[in-house]
Order: C-alpha cells, then structure tokens, then sequence
C-alpha cells in the first residue's frame, strides 16, 4: 500500500536519494539551472521550493530588523527567529556561504511571489539510455513585455 507516500524512492536508499536532493539543489543556487532527468528534476523541485520559502521568511525578518530601532525589545525574538530559519536551510547544505547567498540574494527575488520559484523545460531523449533529460531553473523576476499598439 502507498498511503501518504508523495514521493518516489527513485529507486535510490535513503540515505542516497537524500544526499542526490541536496546535490541537486546545492547546484540549482549555486548555478541557477541545472540539466538533469526529469525524474530528478521532479522531485527535487518541491525541496528547493521549500528552501526558498524558509530564505524568503529570513530575508523578510531581516529587512524588518534593519527598519527597527536598535533598542526595541522585539528585535531579540526577530534575531532568534532570524537564526532559527538560516540554520535549517544550513542543516541541508552545511555551507554558511551558499545559505547566506540563498536567503540575501536569491530568496529576495521571490518575496512578491507566491510559489513556483523553479521550472522544468524538458528537452529530449539523452543520446546513450534514451532517458527523458529537463532543464531546472530558478525563475527569474521578468515583467510581461508590453504589446506594441498598432
């Protein structure tokens, strides 16, 4: 029975399938796009989806601390809360440098949006194993163009 299993096992253990999610994501921040199966592209989506969630609430606790005054109370509970969502970010990549890139650089692209930061391009058959290949990508903020009126 598959109750409550939203996720397949990409025929990976654990412990595997774990670490090739944190790869992945690992290289979508850092690269911006990725060119994997669309399989992996699949599950990994989700994850990163959640990552730049937790970025945007630090991203929007830290504005909220510069705007404050340096003598409110509130701004040790902010600091904590702050601390808080930068460390489970880090539990998945242990690289202070690559979370603090996520939640000041990437996370404040997003913070007008609401979900699906990333996309999936499929591309083809790969050449060896016929395997279904996709691009990953975060998406980037892009205004509609305007209609030229004629």
């Amino acid at each position: 029975m598959r109750h409550r299993v939203k996720k397949g096992n990409l025929n990976r253990p654990h412990s595997h399938r774990v670490s090739l999610m944190k790869n992945l994501a690992r290289e979508l921040f850092e690269h911006g796009t990725i060119v994997t199966t669309t399989t992996k592209a699949k599950a990994v989506k989700p994850f990163v989806e959640s990552i730049i969630t937790r970025a945007k609430k630090a991203a929007v606790i830290s504005s909220e601390i510069s705007r404050l005054d340096p003598n409110d109370a509130e701004i040790a509970s902010l600091k904590s809360k702050n601390l808080s969502l930068r460390r489970e970010i880090n539990r998945n990549f242990n690289d202070r440098r690559l979370v603090r890139r996520i939640c000041d650089e990437i996370a404040v692209k997003y913070i007008e949006r609401h979900g699906g930061y990333t996309r999936i391009v499929r591309l083809g058959q790969r050449r060896g194993d016929a395997t279904e290949l996709a691009i990953l990508q975060l998406v980037d903020r892009e205004l509609p163009k305007e209609k030229k009126k004629k």
